[in-house]
C-alpha cells in the first residue's frame, strides 16, 4: 500500500465526508485552561457533539461548578453509526441540557441531564441546532473537516465566541484568512500532533492510523490547531527573536515585495520590511508585536508579477509546461537546483515555495 500524507487523509475524509475525529479529553482539557475565566455564568452550546462519546460533553459537564458555567447544551447529527461507540438507540437525534449538579455528588447524573429528542437530524444548520445557538454565548466544539467554512460562517453571523478545532490548513482559506488578518478570530493555544477515534466503518490508512487492543480504530494528524475569537494571556507572550537580518540570508521574493523566512525561528529582529513566514508563524503570533499585511495565494492579489507559462522541470529531468508560478511566492536562483522542482521562464531559474503570511514587525522603527 502506498503511503499517503496526512494532508492527504483530510482531503479524502472531506471527499468521502468522513467527518467524525473524536477528540481525546487530554486535547480538550489542554486547550481549555487557557480560557477558564471566558465561561462564568455563560452557556456553552457543543453542536457537533454525540454527548455519550464527547470530550467536550464530559469536560464542561465535569467542570460545571468550577467554571461556574450557566448551562451546557449538546447536539449531534444523526448517524447509525454511532452505535459503534454506544448502545444507546441511534435512531433518533437528541439533545442534551444540563444546569448543574443537584445531588451532591458533583458528578452529573442522569435525573440531572435533560435528554431530549430534535425533530430533524441534528445538522448544526438545521432550524432547531440555530435555535439552541441563539441560546449560546460560546460554542465549543470539534466542526466537521469539511464543513468548516460553513461552520465559522454560522458563528459570524450570530455573533458568537467560540473555541474550535481544525486542520492548521484552514488558515489559507479564502473564507477564513481575511478574519485572521482584521483580528477577528485567532489561532489558539495548542497545535501540532493530535489523535483521534474514528467509526469502525473508516478507510484504513497507511500511516497515522492504528487499532488498539480493544479494536477502536485511531487517526492522527500532525499539524492540528484551535481556532477562536477568545482572548488568552499566552497570546501576548512577545516571540523571542535573536537573528539580524542580511541580504544573503533573507533573499527577496520574485513576485511578492518581501523577504522569504523559511522558518519561524529565523525572523530577524532588526528588519522593518515585510516578511513572508510559514503559515505555522500564526500559532505563535503575537498581536502587539506583529502585524499581519497579506498571505501569499492567488486570491490575495498582492502579486507584483505575472509571469507567463514556465517550463517545469521535476527532480527526475521530467519537463512539463505548466502556469503554477503564478500561484504563490517564487525566488529566482542563478543555478538550476538539483534536489527540488524549478522553473524556467525566459533562460531565468526559479522555484516556489509554499504559501506564507506575510507579516510586519510593529516593535522595529522605520
Amino acid at each position: 500500500m502506498v503511503a499517503e500524507t496526512q494532508n492527504a487523509s483530510l482531503h479524502r475524509a472531506k471527499g468521502a465526508k468522513e467527518d467524525e475525529f473524536y477528540t481525546q479529553l487530554e486535547d480538550v482539557e489542554r486547550e481549555l485552561k487557557h480560557y477558564r475565566k471566558h465561561f462564568k455564568g455563560k452557556v456553552v452550546y457543543c453542536n457537533c457533539d454525540d454527548p455519550r462519546v464527547s470530550a467536550f460533553f464530559h469536560y464542561f459537564s465535569y467542570n460545571f461548578e468550577k467554571l461556574g458555567l450557566k448551562k451546557l447544551i449538546a447536539t449531534c447529527y444523526k448517524n447509525h453509526e454511532r452505535d459503534l461507540f454506544s448502545t444507546h438507540d441511534s435512531e433518533r437525534a437528541i439533545f442534551l441540557e444540563y444546569e448543574g449538579d443537584k445531588n451532591g455528588d458533583r458528578i452529573p447524573g442522569d435525573d440531572e441531564i435533560e435528554v431530549k429528542h430534535l425533530v430533524g437530524d441534528g445538522d448544526f444548520r438545521s432550524a432547531e441546532a440555530i435555535e439552541l445557538l441563539k441560546q449560546a454565548d460560546i460554542v465549543v466544539t470539534n466542526p466537521p473537516f469539511s464543513l468548516f467554512r460553513e461552520f465559522v460562517a454560522q458563528l459570524n453571523m450570530y455573533n458568537k465566541k467560540f473555541i474550535i478545532l481544525a486542520n492548521q490548513n484552514a488558515i489559507t482559506y479564502k473564507e477564513i484568512f481575511p478574519l485572521l488578518q482584521k483580528g477577528k478570530i485567532w489561532v489558539g493555544a495548542n497545535s501540532g500532533d493530535m489523535s483521534f477515534r474514528v467509526p469502525d466503518h473508516y478507510t484504513p490508512r497507511a500511516t497515522r492510523f492504528w487499532v488498539d487492543e480493544d479494536g477502536q480504530k485511531w487517526r492522527s494528524f500532525g499539524n492540528m490547531c484551535w481556532f477562536t475569537n477568545l482572548d488568552y494571556k499566552k497570546r501576548h507572550e512577545d516571540l523571542t527573536l535573536y537573528k539580524t537580518y542580511t541580504p544573503d540570508e533573507y533573499p527577496k521574493y520574485d513576485n511578492f515585495d518581501a523577504i522569504e523566512v523559511s522558518k519561524v525561528a529565523d525572523i530577524p529582529i532588526d528588519y522593518e520590511g515585510v516578511m513572508g513566514v510559514t503559515i505555522g508563524f500564526l500559532t505563535k503570533h503575537n498581536p502587539d508585536q506583529f502585524e499581519i499585511v497579506g498571505i501569499t495565494k492567488t486570491w490575495y492579489g498582492g502579486a507584483t508579477k505575472i509571469y507567463p507559462q514556465q517550463t517545469q522541470v521535476s527532480t527526475n529531468g521530467k519537463t512539463s509546461q505548466v502556469g503554477k508560478l503564478n500561484d504563490g511566492p517564487v525566488l529566482r536562483v542563478d543555478s538550476p537546483p538539483t534536489e527540488k522542482t524549478y522553473y524556467k521562464v525566459d533562460g531565468e531559474c526559479y522555484v516556489q515555495m509554499y504559501a506564507r503570511v506575510l507579516i510586519r514587525n510593529k516593535k522595529v522603527e522605520a
